[in-house]
């Protein structure tokens, strides 16, 4: 198959060793690693993947430069985080159309299966979302610290078959770590680089990225914010089917938001010589 993966990995020796599994049909896996302190290394020579080191500064620019600074033996790029596995389909799909996209063709896009307690949260996870993961060398910058955004110099499209993702693989301490980390990351995007109000019509954008980026910006300009999000996954999106999955992961989900708006507005105070 014609086609490189790179995997970047910061303490992911619980994760590693199952992505590269799933990932054995290539014969060019690259791992990125972020300084690890675990065995993330050992790992990654044991199962005999090329390894580059480069310190994190944030998510765009490292994707960016396992994109454009690192050699791959193929023109297609899969990009994975540890907690990801590509499943059988996904891999046949791959394969058939990397060998017959056209010159043209620079990206496609792939939809995430998120799994809490052995099950496939569909309906609180907010699914579908896309992400930009095959890209073509050279084609595709990334951009936005966190919550990446992917610019294609070329024809964008959609892959039908889905990654698998196990976010609590580590345990809801790192989950909520992580997310403590995203949270502070998102809150400093808010307050030093404001972007414009979106215009309304692009809630209707045909391009599901768009159109999920407009919703995204609105929201961050209604207040109670948080509860509008539990009450959309739990309620409207119907969490409340998934059991405490469901539950969980729509209070997670809360949280999370909550914890972006109290960061922004210390952050703010910070700002205007105030104590929060």
């Amino acid at each position: 198959m014609n086609v490189s993966v790179l995997i970047l990995t910061l303490n992911e020796e619980a994760n590693l060793r199952e992505c590269i599994a799933s990932v054995r049909w290539s014969d060019d896996v690259l791992v990125l690693d972020s300084f690890s302190g675990d065995r993330t290394l050992e790992v990654a020579r044991e199962l005999d993947v090329r390894v580059h080191q480069r310190k994190f500064d944030d998510y765009a620019s490292q994707r960016n430069f396992g994109l454009h600074e690192l050699q791959y033996r193929h023109p297609w790029v899969l990009m994975l985080d540890a907690d990801e596995r590509v499943p059988l389909d996904l891999q046949e799909e791959i394969a058939v159309v990397t060998r017959d996209a056209p010159a043209g063709v620079a990206m496609f896009l792939v939809r995430r299966r998120d799994h809490l307690w052995g099950r496939w949260i569909r309906r609180s996870s907010g699914y579908p979302t896309w992400f930009g993961r095959l890209v073509r060398v050279g084609k595709v910058v990334v951009a936005r610290a966190i919550n990446e955004e992917y610019h294609a110099e070329g024809e964008v499209r959609h892959l039908h078959h889905h990654l698998d993702h196990f976010p609590f693989n580590k345990g809801f301490s790192e989950w909520i770590a992580k997310h403590d980390r995203y949270s502070t990351m998102e809150a400093r995007l808010r307050v030093h680089a404001l972007e414009p109000r979106p215009a309304a019509r692009v809630l209707l954008a045909g391009d599901p990225i768009e159109r999920r980026r407009g919703l995204k910006a609105w929201l961050y300009r209604i207040p109670g914010r948080p509860l509008i999000v539990f009450f959309g996954l739990y309620f409207w999106r119907g969490g409340m089917l998934e059991g405490r999955a469901g539950l969980t992961f729509s209070l997670l989900r809360a949280w999370y938001e909550f914890m972006i708006d109290c960061k922004s507005r210390e952050l703010q105070e910070a700002m205007a010589g105030r104590r929060p």
